[in-house]
């Protein structure tokens, strides 16, 4: 095996880890907004697990956070919440940061 075919096999290797570690930060990211959504909605119990699963199978429709976003945004609109475009985006923002920070502390602890 040449060097060439060395890097290449590294490359795949290092793109398909960073994929996963996307799905995983997203997957959290959108439990931890769809928790934080909830609150704003005022569901509690078993309402929100419901939720989040349903923000989660909202976030399959289409690639990025627009999908997500609009799910919370029309939840929010049809409940009467007042929360913001601009805060909405915030918190997916935030949220998925904190997603990042809790996958490298899991991942420092192995």
């Amino acid at each position: 095996m040449t060097t060439f075919d060395e890097r290449e096999r590294s490359f795949e290797k290092k793109f398909i880890m960073d994929e996963e570690l996307r799905f995983k930060a997203e997957s959290r990211r959108d439990k931890l907004v769809a928790e934080w959504a909830a609150a704003k909605l005022g569901l509690s119990g078993d309402a929100v697990a419901a939720y989040v699963k349903e923000v989660r199978r909202a976030d399959l429709i289409e690639k990025g956070d627009a999908d997500v976003f609009r799910k919370i945004r029309k939840d929010f609109d049809d409940k009467g919440v007042k929360v913001s475009d601009a805060e909405l985006r915030k918190a997916l923002q935030d949220t998925l940061a904190a997603a990042m920070a809790q996958l490298d502390a899991e991942a420092a602890k192995k």
